[in-house]
């Protein structure tokens, strides 16, 4: 059966570089939205995965906070289904509230127009969302909460297909080395000490290859316009756990310094997943637990 042509917003990113990879290898014609600064690159900008597939890339330039642009790039593209991951924020959830509002708020509005105002072959869009969204306790959360609120308005108002992929905490090879577990993991390798807040507030932790099966089980699945599908293992491991398991299985020395720097402000307590109700909705599960994502990361670093 011949695959659904796709389009992916973000595809550089942590997630986005690991799916185009993966529905490039399944035979989807995908298509990538790059900034115009790729375009002047000559690929020096493009990670590893989408260098390794990228014959078999179309690419589209486009600036999403420019309404033109974005309707521009669906038509060229004229994907059935969209993946929307660009986000400003994601590792700076403190950013600025116009730099949130043009990128997160302004920029997925003109995708979602673009995509159903002035498209006739989408057919499907999934905005990826972030479970801090629920609270919104931070700039970078709460304006990708604003951005979901259109899209189920659209949804509601307009019938239009649009799906929220709540992606809990991701982490694998390849992410930023400010996130927690890359940062933990280079320490204990190196035998080094950690400091870390308290770490009390737990997460529900999903391996990378996990949170591209789930947006990838999204792609067909029948949801309502407006649903949110939540991609997580319905676990919780708290922070300073999680630090703990990374220096007992580097076993090199070293130690996690336990509430040496302040907590951050804008963070919930509590982060889990509804798995059973994504299971039923989806058929989708987490495959890979902590302990060995952890290993994973440790054999590829």
């Amino acid at each position: 059966m011949q695959q659904p042509p796709i389009l992916v917003t973000g595809a550089t990113g942590f997630i986005g570089r690991t799916l185009v990879s993966l529905l490039v290898q399944q035979g989807f014609p995908v298509t990538v939205l790059m900034r115009e600064a790729y375009a002047h690159a000559d690929g020096q900008m493009w990670p590893t995965e989408l260098l390794a597939v990228r014959n078999r890339l179309q690419v589209v330039y486009a600036d999403l906070r420019n309404f033109q642009l974005a309707v521009r790039a669906i038509r060229t593209a004229e994907p059935h289904v969209v993946v929307h991951l660009a986000a400003a924020g994601v590792t700076d959830p403190f950013l600025s509230v116009d730099t949130a509002l043009r990128h997160n708020v302004n920029g997925t509005l003109n995708l979602v127009r673009a995509c159903f105002e002035k498209s006739t072959t989408t057919r499907r869009l999934i905005v990826a969302r972030t479970p801090g969204e629920r609270a919104s306790m931070n700039v970078y959360a709460a304006s990708k909460a604003a951005a979901w609120h259109f899209c189920q308005m659209y949804s509601r108002t307009h019938g239009w297909p649009i799906y929220g992929a709540m992606i809990f905490q991701a982490y694998g090879p390849g992410q930023s080395p400010h996130n927690l577990i890359p940062a933990a993991l280079a320490a204990a390798q190196a035998g080094q000490d950690f400091p870390m807040t308290a770490g009390a507030q737990q997460r529900d932790w999903i391996y990378l290859s996990d949170a591209v099966a789930g947006i990838q089980a999204m792609l067909a699945a029948d949801l309502t316009p407006g649903e949110t599908v939540e991609l997580g293992s319905g676990q919780l491991t708290s922070v300073v756990e999680v630090v703990d398991l990374i220096y007992r299985l580097a076993n090199k020395g070293g130690k996690p310094h336990i509430g040496a720097l302040p907590s951050r402000p804008g963070e919930e307590a509590v982060q889990m997943a509804d798995a059973a109700r994504t299971h039923a909705r989806i058929g989708w599960q987490t495959a890979v637990s902590l302990a060995d994502g952890v290993q994973r990361m440790m054999v590829a670093s």
